[in-house]
């Protein structure tokens, strides 16, 4: 008797740890192909204000390198 309630508890432990192993590969595969349909998510962005000031500013100045014409534009 003690033989049989010892399976049978053992057998609900591996129904149970079989059923949270596949919960787990189906949430990561959700997650993967969420992932991958948002690439914005995975972009380096500034992350406070002193940096995005310095951002802008890069890229101004990279918009507006001296091409030898004084300050002229084309």
């Amino acid at each position: 008797m003690a033989d049989q309630t010892r399976s049978g508890a053992q057998r609900l432990r591996e129904i149970m740890l079989g059923r949270v192993l596949l919960l787990a590969f189906g949430l990561g595969v959700l997650g993967y192909l969420v992932a991958i349909d948002r690439t914005e998510w995975f972009s380096i962005r500034p992350a406070t204000g002193t940096s995005i000031a310095m951002a802008n500013a890069s890229a101004a100045a990279r918009d507006n390198q001296f091409d030898g014409t004084l300050g002229q534009r084309p």
